[in-house]
């Protein structure tokens, strides 16, 4: 089994490349957003705290979204792997991830980390919060506050990962679709087998 992460602010296009990523290399993508969403939309107890969590802006508890990953890795068969999106985003969650993964025999094979500047980050949100009618995407301070929290929190990993040799970055900035996913494959090309 293969484990990548994919990672980079709100709106950098994790969801939208990982499609093509997935379909490539026969991965299973787990998006922590999606598994997520889909607590919120089953109106578990789970869903009910996560959601006040996310209308605020903030992040849900680590051992919440790392049993919903570890289940995921024990349950989905038929792939060559997982591309993991959203998760991890601190220190201490790359770190519980290596022990699950250990635990499994495996480890990180690549991190994958589309870049783009804040004020993309704020159009390209935006712009989603219009088509999609996403109200995690809806008002500007929770917008504000996310990419602050990706600042703080999730950078760190770039060093992380960096000093394994596992850090891989792309310019995601492109003004298509298209341009950033040939952008993205090329450079997954580079390590992935």
């Amino acid at each position: 089994m293969k484990y990548y992460i994919m990672f980079g602010p709100p709106g950098a296009g994790k969801g939208t490349h990982a499609v093509a990523i997935r379909e490539k290399y026969n991965l299973c993508h787990l998006s922590t957003g999606e598994l997520l969403r889909a607590e919120i939309a089953a109106g578990t107890q789970l869903g009910l705290e996560a959601k006040a969590l996310i209308d605020k802006g903030c992040l849900v508890p680590d051992e919440v979204v790392e049993k919903m990953i570890a289940s995921q890795f024990d349950s989905v068969k038929g792939v060559e792997g997982f591309l993991l999106d959203g998760f991890p985003r601190t220190l201490r969650q790359a770190e519980d991830l290596d022990q699950i993964l250990a635990k499994r025999n495996a480890q990180v094979d690549g991190v994958i980390s589309l870049m783009i500047s804040d004020e993309l980050v704020k159009e390209r949100i935006s712009h989603r919060a219009a088509i999609e009618g996403r109200a995690d995407d809806a008002s500007e301070e929770t917008i504000n506050n996310r990419i602050k929290t990706y600042h703080a929190q999730t950078e760190p990993l770039i060093e992380y990962y960096s000093k394994q040799g596992k850090y891989h970055e792309v310019v995601a900035d492109a003004p298509s679709i298209e341009e950033n996913r040939a952008r993205v494959l090329a450079l997954v090309e580079t390590f992935a087998e």
